[in-house]
Order: C-alpha cells, then structure tokens, then sequence
C-alpha cells in the first residue's frame, strides 16, 4: 500500500485482538483456508493454506504428447483453455529446435487460438467480478430501500445498463420475508469498520443497480462461454486446441455466431462492467476518502507475466498483453524486463513434503522433486504458535523468480504492458486513475482497488481484441491462408508453454521421447499467489497483503476477504506436485482436513 495512506481506523485506538481464521474462504475455486494473528485492529501475521492434495502431472507420464492438452484441462472448469494452449505451446516446442515448429504454426490457427482464448477470459473476468468479487461491497438487502426512480436516474448518469428495478426490488423482498436469501445467502453483509460503521458503503439505488447486474452477468457469462463452444466443440474442456493447430474449421455461419456474440460481449463490457467498477470504486472513496479500505492489501510491488494472445512474430515480448517482469520496488526490474525460464525456482520449506527427501532446496521446475507427505502433528490450528518452528502448513509450493516473490493475474499484465507501452492500456489505466481521484499515482495499484480495477480495464481490452480478431480471421480466409493445423515430423525433444491464465502467469513443462511423455510440470498462476513461506522464511503475496489489513471483527474480517477475493484465488489448480525424480509413488494422500 502507498506511504502516505495512512488508514482512517489508525485515528480510533486500539482495536480487536487476537486470532482471525477464514475458512474455508468461499467464492472461490478450491479449499483455502486464511490464519491471521489481529493485535489492536491490524493482521501482523497471515498464513494462506492450500489443503486440497492433487498430482495431476503424474497422470500425464507416459502418454502422448497430443494428450496432454485435454488431460491437462481438467485440472481446472473455469481456465481450461488456458491449460490447453499451454500445453500445446509445451509440445510444439518439443518439435522443433529453436522454437521453429511453434512458431510455424498456421495464421488461423493462431488466430482461433486467441478467440478461444479471449471467450474464456471475458467468461472468468465477468464470473470473477460479478458472481464472486461483488458481494464483498454489494449489499442487495440494502437494495430494498432503493426509490426506483432514482435507481433509474443514477444508472443513467452513470452511463450504465437500464434493467427492471421495481420487478428485482420485489424478488429481492420476496428472498427476505420467506428468510432464504437463495445466490445471496452465507455472506457477511452486517460486517463492519473499525469506527462501528458499515463495511458496505453503497447507497441502496446502486446496490440495487449491482445486483440488477450481478443476474445479468450470469447471462453474458454464458454468451462468452458460448463462443467457446462453438470453436472447442464444448465448454469447459474445450476439444479443438491441440499440438501443431487446431481442428476447428470455420465456416461463414460460425464466425457470424462468433462476431454476433463478440459485438455483444464488447458492449455490455463497456456499458456496464466499466461503469459499474468506476461507481462502485467511487463510492468507496467518497465514503472514506483516499484512506479507503480499497488501499489495504498491498504486497511487495513485484510482478511477473509470460504474456497471452499471440502476435504474428510469436514472441512473448509482443503479445497482445505481452510477457515480462516489473516491480515497484525492486531496482533490477524497475524498468520492465524480459522473463527468463531459469530463473523460476519452487521450495517446498513450508509446505507438506517428505523432508528426507526433499529439503526445501529451490528448484528449477525442470528437475522437480515429488514427495508428498502429511503428518498428524501438522495441525493447522496450532501455525499461529509455531511459525518460528517451520512447521509446513499447505499443499502449496513457495514459486520464487529470481529468488523474489512475484505477484501473478491480470494486475501484473495490465501494470507489463503499461510499461511496454501498450496504448490502449496506458490509456485505460490512467482513465480509471483520473476518474477515481488519484491521477499518475500508479502506485496505488498495489492494493485490493488495484487489482480490482486493472482485472476489468483488461476485461475492455480483450472484448476489444476479439472483434477485431475475428476481422483478422476473416481476412486471412479471404486472402488463401486458411490452414489450421501442421503436422510434427519430430516427436522427440523438450520444450516449456510459458502462457497466461485468466488469473495470472501459467507454466507447464513437457519432455517427450518418441512421442511419449516421459516429464511434466506444470506452475500455475495462484502458486505464485497464494505461496507460503519460501527457504528464507520470506513469504508470498497474498500472505503478505494482508498484513495491516484492519478487522473489526475476528469472526467477520471483510477486508480480508476482500484481498483475498481481489487475487481470484484457484486452489485446486495450485497446489500441484512436481515431476518425480525420485521413482517414488503413492495411492492416497490424507489433507489436513481428513479427507483422502
């Protein structure tokens, strides 16, 4: 967070103090549980476990390198698009010496490839936004106060998608007289500020405005995730991606169905997702000024991206949103680098690993390690007690860059290509700072509103980038280049898909010999998020944006959860083993919830 923030609550006196546990944390993909020691108010300690076991990798040894991108989907049913081209782009390096058969690839196929890509992300920006980030501010209890005619009002002065308040408003009555608040129920909207008042700052009309759109984008989430389909033959795990193209054909009808709902994505993101992140954003800081809760959750200010959505010169550097490495703080990185494989390393220092084995050593991904191990006496209750004993608290593993901690997800692209220069970005981060107040202050990214904020200006970008992909497509097939997949004549090599994911920077590894997989590994955006503590005992972003969170209330930390919910965390992805070098296997493992 910025030093010169200084919180509202820090004028009020002490505060509570004590433990503070949020699990499982909900809205989420997977089992995260939050430890968090409160002293007067603030966290001064965090731990993120992890406590879901998986070894996905494991299932793809021994098969052919063509599987891998629809076993590698299943790893996870909101980003398997994103799993698949990894893959894929893993594979194709395998080919050909010195990336020649990936970067060979046909123009359409690329293209397709970007539009496949594309749906997915505007499916898991809205999801994200809408149906899992909102009900941290939104309160739709609050909208039964609302006066319908100044709901209508606001949403036309801010520039925002009409929707039928009064009948919503009904239903919304109807969920609170029968008691069961149906989609809105589990959630914490008495919680509260450190002064005793509300955490929820809205008025009622734009609370009513937010859930009118929260319903709609269940809809629109559909629309994104019908364009999928249409290309990948079903959503999720899609069936057309795969090493040297993809098997999709398109046809006259299938790219109006793609253009028809592309226009429509596009439009609904810039009439209603932009505005509502501004006036919501905007609410917050009128409520509580520039010390606003929004300006919590800050980290070391370190940034990593391997860059998505390819470019015809199929170099990271200059994709669309492109790849490299950027800090805040850090003076080898202050000026946006180009990322490089070695310099990825994961140690298993605190997390549930066999310690005869596997010491906690860094280690580059390609010479992994698998040892998995959990003992009885690794009772998350008791972390709080003896962090100083390294005692392993998560499945996850600690991925380090250049030995650092780096923050992974649609912050760390937007703030890469904002400082490659990438135009259309520059200008939409600096629009949303101007309009919330704090113009040219980048560094006030670093925070929960950053990440907010950036995740949904990209939300923009790429509803943008789709339609004129599609253009591109059309173009192509007009002029001859219709090709959609090239055959590898070498199936025999190594090779790493450095992508990204809708919620950050995504790696799979793969060695094959005579078309047969013989390694894989795969590092996942919310292993570099949700990381424990590394060898050093330094620990990783999410753990540490959420020191100086302020909690009113040990059982109900909302600020927590809303930088927590500000990382879209993905569990079941993260917390992957490793390649085993040591020949060792298993058959179950037991997490710490007793669950094999």
């Amino acid at each position: 967070m910025p030093e010169e923030v200084v919180p509202i609550s820090a004028q009020l006196g002490a505060g509570p103090s004590g433990p503070s546990i949020i699990d499982p944390v909900n809205r989420i993909e997977g089992h995260l549980r939050i430890d968090m020691v409160v002293e007067d108010g603030y966290v001064t300690q965090s731990w993120v476990s992890g406590g879901l076991f998986r070894g996905m990798e494991l299932v793809l040894q021994n098969r052919k390198s063509s599987d891998a991108p629809y076993i590698s989907q299943r790893i996870c049913g909101v980003c398997p698009v994103s799993h698949a081209h990894a893959s894929c782009i893993a594979a194709e390096k395998s080919y050909g010496a010195n990336d020649s058969f990936y970067q060979g690839i046909p123009t359409s196929a690329r293209i397709l490839r970007n539009i496949v890509e594309g749906a997915q992300f505007l499916h898991s920006h809205i999801l994200w936004f809408y149906n899992l980030a909102a009900l941290d501010y939104v309160n739709p209890l609050n909208a039964l106060k609302a006066n319908i005619a100044d709901t209508v009002a606001l949403a036309e002065a801010a520039g925002t998608t009409q929707a039928d308040f009064a009948n919503l408003q009904k239903r919304l009555q109807g969920f609170a007289e029968n008691g069961q608040l149906s989609i809105f129920s589990g959630n914490w909207f008495d919680a509260k500020e450190l002064n005793g008042s509300s955490a929820y700052k809205l008025s009622p009309e734009l609370d009513l405005i937010a859930t009118a759109h929260y319903l709609e984008a269940l809809e629109m989430q559909a629309v994104a995730s019908e364009i999928s389909g249409i290309i990948g033959g079903k959503m999720p795990h899609i069936m057309s991606s795969l090493p040297g193209g993809t098997t999709f054909v398109p046809t006259e009808e299938k790219l109006d169905d793609i253009l028809f709902r592309a226009k429509r994505l596009q439009a609904w993101v810039a009439n209603t997702m932009i505005p509502d992140t501004l006036a919501v954003a905007g609410a917050y800081l009128k409520a509580e000024g520039t010390n606003s809760d929004f300006f919590y959750g800050g980290n070391e200010g370190n940034y990593i991206a391997w860059g998505v959505f390819e470019a015809p010169s199929f170099k990271p550097e200059e994709r669309y949103l492109p790849g490299g490495v950027w800090s805040f703080n850090d003076p080898g990185y202050k000026t946006v680098q180009n990322w490089d494989e070695s310099l990825i390393t994961e140690t298993t220092a605190y997390s549930f690993y066999d310690r005869s084995i596997d010491d906690g050593t860094p280690i580059n991904p390609r010479s992994g390690i698998t040892a998995p191990l959990y003992k009885s006496e690794y009772a998350l209750a008791d972390i709080r007690d003896h962090p100083q004993e390294g005692a392993p608290y998560t499945w996850d593993k600690a991925a380090r860059y250049d030995g650092k901690p780096f923050e992974a997800g649609g912050l760390s692209r937007l703030l890469v290509a904002y400082n490659r220069g990438v135009q259309e970005v520059v200008t939409g981060i600096d629009g949303v700072l101007s309009a919330l107040g704090v113009p040219g202050q980048l560094e006030v990214l670093n925070s929960t509103l950053g990440r907010t904020g950036a995740r949904n200006v990209e939300t923009l970008y790429v509803a943008n980038r789709m339609v004129e992909w599609v253009t591109e497509l059309i173009e192509a097939i007009k002029g001859g280049d219709s090709a959609t997949f090239k055959q590898a004549a070498n199936h025999t090599g190594e090779g790493a898909g450095m992508w990204e994911a809708p919620r950050g920077a995504l790696y799979h590894y793969m060695k094959i010999k005579d078309d047969v997989i013989d390694k894989y590994q795969i590092i996942i955006p919310s292993t570099w998020n949700i990381s424990p503590r590394d060898n050093n005992g330094v620990q990783g972003p999410m753990e540490t944006s959420l020191i100086g969170v302020p909690v009113e209330d040990l059982d109900k930390p909302i600020h927590a959860l809303r930088a927590v919910h500000s990382f879209d965390p993905c569990v079941a992805c993260a917390v992957h083993i490793t390649e085993p070098k040591t020949g060792k296997t298993f058959s179950t493992v037991t997490s710490p919830w007793g669950v094999k």
